[in-house]
């Protein structure tokens, strides 16, 4: 009996952060995301609202990036945004896994075809190289941000 629910406990814990991200619309593999979180510490991370670091470094570059996922660009309390994250902000854009990707893969490039201004840049540098890693990076997020109510 004990063996069967220490069983049912470990699949559980396992499958947990893959039905946070499905919750949040995510396609990606949560646990390649976590790989693949490892070339944004050096500017992000995931802290929960008690505190706990989830994820990364104490970076501060970036903005934490918990609960992201489903949120308005923009939304952390507290960070300097570029004015292009800016106007994302004020227009509602939300953190969709498809704007994710198409963000995190070219941030400038994202912003002035969203808002329709070429003036508009991201101050993020760096670029997800692949599609796959974005996805993956989404689901990650995902699986860490709060469980919806």
């Amino acid at each position: 009996m004990t063996r069967k629910i220490l069983l049912a406990a470990a699949v559980t814990m396992l499958t947990a952060p893959v039905a946070f991200a499905e919750a949040h619309g995510a396609s990606g593999d949560p646990e390649a995301g976590e790989a693949a979180f490892r070339q944004c510490v050096a500017c992000h991370v995931v802290v929960n609202d008690e505190g706990e670091t989830l994820a990364g470094r104490n970076a501060r570059v970036g903005p934490n990036l918990y609960g992201v996922p489903g949120e308005t660009f923009g939304e952390v309390e507290g960070f300097r945004w570029s004015p292009g994250f800016v106007a994302l902000n004020e227009a509602g854009i939300m953190v969709t896994e498809e704007n994710f990707v198409a963000y995190v893969m070219d941030p400038t490039g994202f912003i002035r075809e969203t808002m329709g201004d070429n003036s508009l840049r991201g101050a993020m540098t760096y670029r997800v190289r692949t599609e796959e890693d974005a996805l993956n990076l989404y689901a990650y997020l995902a699986s860490l941000s709060p469980s919806e109510e």
